[in-house]
């Protein structure tokens, strides 16, 4: 009877497991389907994107048709197609070698008198440039690439076919729960960006910017610095009061739907107000100082207000963890324990000079972690979130206080630090070239040449240049990543690493399968599965699958 019973409830609890995997498969199966659905975003990403093709052709098969005649037959075409006619033009009339040669001074004077015409070309370009319009055409060039970059992104996020390498230890139930929450943050982050391209073109094209510099003149004086803060603080809140519906939005909706927020409302209206005032009492001291610089040094200027915000910078580096992350965070010594004495430990052994070690309740926020080093000189602190306490084992979190003690032996904040150096000093020398061309300012309709209104268009003009100094930046980035993990492991942490990155990727639905161009553009780290490949990790299979 005993064994009867026994054997009925062996079968009753394999029954039920089986019902349970057949549920789980179906709560999967039915999370793919979500992933792979296209909704009305997708639609209408699809339409643009083959409406753009059929209007190309429609207007080269109307050039072919009607070549010279069709701007008088079709006015609006005229743009179109002085391009179309002028790129030929352009490609036929590209120096070959030899004649770039005899232009390559061979003698200081000659360097000195190419210099000279150069500066003189520049001038007149500077002179006779539509500015709005390059402005407006420039802000649209940046807005499509970078649209197409979360397009490809958005392509990738809807397979559901888990890549190479990782079906070993990535889950398809945790891969598909990943590529949700992406597809989530890429359609905020499309609606986001062309809403904010819409407002930019109108800002642009209605001289929106000067219009709010005499008002805010009405009010401040004629003192133009008074009127340059004042302008500053009007921007700031408008920006902010603008951008509040999407940060709303992603706090109380993607992040909670997914998981990830712990904010109350009462705290979310609390960081945003401290963040503003924030910036505004930092930012408008430093704006002072900037355009005082800019009035008192003369053609030169650059250097000095190089000078000026390299100061700023290591001042903000210094108080930012110190004054001002403690404003929204709470930092505790982490307790005595297994944690602290393996942290300790490995800090001797490397001669680090620890002072402190803090644990901060990120957790107040979100359940993303985090865990990095900073101080100047012998007064190093290393912090720790307790969402990584709670997320990973001690020798995995000490496997990643040694990847970023790996930054600190190898002198990567520093190097950042330095290029970050060299940007703003070309980015203060190319606006010199701008500041005092009175022509910018008449294009924008802005009486007089106020310095803060000119480097605000001139921010414009540069995005360009931006952009591939910031990818530049994710390159240097990237590459320290890589070596920092390096350092970890030869430390004899790898596993324990590569175990972390793991936890943390799926703790954090980060994105398994990025798309190649669009993660080279924005990611400041290497996806994954290059990590894991740079540090020898068992983990990754051979096939997909």
């Amino acid at each position: 009877m005993s064994d009867a019973k026994t054997e009925k409830a062996e079968k009753t609890s394999i029954a039920e497991g089986i019902v349970r995997a057949e549920a789980r498969d179906a709560a999967v199966d039915a999370q793919a389907r979500v992933v792979q659905q296209k909704g009305f975003l997708d639609d209408v990403i699809d339409g643009v994107q083959l409406g753009a093709m059929v209007i190309f052709f429609i207007c080269l098969v109307f050039v072919a048709i009607f070549g010279s005649s069709l701007p008088s037959i079709f006015p609006v075409t005229q743009p179109l197609y002085d391009a179309l006619v002028g790129l030929p033009q352009l490609l036929t009339q590209v120096p070959d070698i030899e004649t770039v040669r005899e232009y390559v001074p061979k003698t200081l004077d000659e360097a000195c008198e190419l210099r000279a015409s150069m500066s003189v070309w520049i001038a007149q370009v500077l002179h006779e440039l539509a500015y709005k319009q390059w402005v407006l055409g420039l802000s649209w060039a940046m807005y499509l690439w970078q649209t197409k970059l979360n397009i490809r992104q958005r392509d990738r996020l809807h397979d559901v076919r888990r890549p190479k390498g990782i079906a070993t230890f990535i889950s398809r139930q945790v891969y598909l729960e990943a590529n949700a929450y992406g597809l989530d943050k890429s359609s905020l982050l499309l609606v986001r960006d062309f809403i904010g391209q819409l407002q930019t073109t109108a800002i642009i094209a209605y001289d929106v910017v000067p219009w709010l510099w005499e008002q805010v003149g009405q009010v401040t004086g004629e003192n133009v610095l008074v009127q340059s803060v004042g302008f500053f603080v009007a921007a700031s809140v408008l920006s902010t009061v603008l951008g509040l519906p999407f940060d709303i939005y992603s706090t109380f909706v993607v992040e909670k739907k997914h998981g990830f927020n712990k904010q109350t409302m009462g705290l979310f209206w609390a960081d945003a107000l401290k963040s503003l005032l924030l910036v505004l009492a930092l930012g408008a001291p430093v704006l002072a100082g900037f355009l005082w610089v800019i009035e008192r040094t003369g053609e030169r200027f650059y250097l000095y207000a190089w000078a000026l915000m390299a100061g700023v910078q290591l001042l903000m580096i210094l108080i930012y963890p110190t004054v001002i992350q403690p404003m929204f965070n709470k930092f505790d010594p982490l307790p005595e324990g297994d944690l602290r004495e393996a942290i300790e430990a490995l800090a001797g052994r490397l001669e680090f000079p620890l002072k402190k070690l803090y644990v901060v309740d990120g957790s107040k926020r979100s359940s993303h972690s985090n865990a990095y080093v900073f101080g100047f000189f012998k007064a190093k602190r290393i912090v720790i979130y307790d969402t990584l306490i709670e997320q990973c084992t001690t020798d995995e979190i000490v496997a990643v206080v040694g990847h970023e003690l790996g930054h600190w032996k190898k002198s990567h904040t520093v190097r950042m630090l330095l290029m970050a150096q060299l940007q703003i000093l070309l980015i203060f020398y190319s606006f010199s070239c701008f500041v005092t061309e009175p022509h910018m300012y008449e294009s924008f309709g802005v009486e007089g040449m106020p310095v803060m209104l000119g480097f605000l268009f001139f921010q414009y003009l540069y995005e360009p240049l931006g952009m591939v100094l910031q990818f530049a930046t994710n390159v240097m980035s990237r590459i320290h990543e890589f070596q920092a993990d390096a350092f970890s492991r030869d430390l004899g942490y790898g596993e324990q690493l590569a175990s972390c990155l793991i936890k943390l990727q799926i703790e954090n639905k980060a994105t398994m399968n990025p798309d190649p161009l669009y993660s080279a553009f924005t990611y400041s780290h290497p996806p994954l599965v290059e990590r894991l490949d740079a540090l020898g990790n068992p983990h990754l299979a051979s096939k997909d699958e």
